[in-house]
């Protein structure tokens, strides 16, 4: 974390620390910060942007979020939704008033509920990771890229001009 490298703004580093943190904030629903904090430090991206990408999953955005990559990750494995297994595992545990043998038997069906809605939504939520963050490092360098021609091509006609 002493080195310099991990906190000077460069083309490379702040692509590739955005690249880490969207990675890990689609990714991973707890410790994204940790995790993009360490991945920078490994990979000698800026820290500051790989921390602060990681906030693309938010309060706000998380929902949507997580229900478009259940769908994407349905749609990959090529599966239909199962809306009955979506409404067991929110409404979690079952009434307490049943019997032991029946509380085990919806105990299990709600832990293969919970599996069929994990899978999809792991699949897609690797998929945005992956996509999301070679994505944003390509743009982020085409982008830098493009902006340092620009102001080049700026200086050098204003010198010719004087």
């Amino acid at each position: 974390m002493k080195n310099p490298q991990l906190w000077r703004f460069s083309r490379r580093g702040v692509a590739l620390g955005v690249a880490i943190g969207i990675f890990f904030g689609f990714l991973m629903p707890l410790a994204q910060i940790p995790a993009s904090a360490i991945a920078a430090t490994i990979f000698r991206a800026n820290v500051p942007t790989a921390i602060g990408s990681t906030l693309v999953t938010n309060p706000v955005t998380f929902a949507p979020i997580y229900v478009i990559a259940y769908k994407v990750g349905v749609v990959l494995l090529g599966k239909t939704p199962n809306k009955d297994s979506l409404e067991k595992v929110s409404q979690g545990i079952t009434p307490t008033d049943q019997t032991s043998a029946l509380k085990t038997e919806n105990n299990t069906s709600l832990f293969n509920n919970f599996l069929n809605v994990s899978k999809p939504l792991v699949v897609g939520l690797a998929i945005f990771a992956l996509v999301g963050g070679f994505v944003t490092y390509v743009v982020i360098l085409w982008s830098w890229w493009v902006w340092i021609k620009i102001k080049r091509k700026r200086r050098t006609s204003k010198r010719q001009i004087s």
